[in-house]
């Protein structure tokens, strides 16, 4: 399989030594808007770039039916936009805020774990923490908001904040930045008589590049948006 990488920086180096390892061959890297003359090379393209620029690029492989793999985060609000570019191009594109195997498990356990403990929520404060490398821009990380979104959809709480003097009725979301932490994220529900607590901690990048690349793999002769949910079977 020929992948372009879009997005050269660690993750993106990661991804190439692993695609290598996998034999797949890299058709193109690039730091900057992906050239459509050199996508047309490819069999699937995966994104790890920015945020201001993820949704360009995404817009350039769609239109120009490339299946792209996206786990740029800081970009969501525009997801809905995607969607109508692959419904009018019948293109192929799936999005993770994180790409481990392990954390997809990891959410899959923490929305159980959040819809059991639901009628007893006015017991249990919620509290989010997440670690990361000081050149992760978005504060706080797509993960974390994920986690989230499991806890508030189970109606365990409103709203998230980062604030700990308003976290009344909220999940606290703590965000820190560290150098050389590629990502640990630990979820806390806690009341006056227990705590039950679940950490993922990422050793490295890795671990993020093997799942995107299976991604790609799983995608390349589908149309449509997916997400690793549908790649793990989950």
């Amino acid at each position: 399989m020929n992948i372009a990488i879009i997005g050269y920086g660690k993750m993106g180096k990661s991804i190439e030594k692993i695609a290598k390892v996998r034999n797949h061959k890299i058709s193109f890297f690039s730091n900057k808007s992906p050239c459509p003359i050199l996508l047309k090379k490819s069999d699937v393209a995966i994104e790890f770039s920015r945020p201001d620029s993820a949704f360009k690029n995404i817009k350039i492989c769609i239109e120009n039916h490339i299946p792209i793999v996206c786990g740029t985060t800081g970009w969501i609000e525009k997801l809905h936009l995607v969607k109508d570019l692959c419904e009018k191009n019948n293109g192929t594109f799936l999005y993770s805020s994180n790409f481990s195997i392990g954390m997809n498990i990891f959410h899959e356990i923490n929305h159980k774990l959040s819809k059991l403990l639901s009628p007893y929520s006015i017991n249990y404060e919620v509290k989010i923490e997440e670690i990361h490398h000081k050149e992760k821009l978005d504060k706080p990380s797509g993960t974390a908001l994920v986690l989230a979104k499991s806890v508030l959809n189970n109606q365990m709480k409103k709203t998230w904040t980062l604030d700990p003097n308003k976290k009344k009725d909220k999940i606290l979301i703590v965000s820190k930045r560290i150098e050389n932490i590629p990502g640990i994220h630990i979820v806390t529900y806690q009341s006056k008589m227990e705590s039950i607590e679940m950490q993922h901690k990422a050793h490295n990048r890795d671990v993020f590049a093997i799942g995107a690349i299976i991604a790609a793999e799983w995608i390349k002769d589908k149309k449509g948006i997916f997400s690793m949910k549908e790649v793990l079977g989950i």
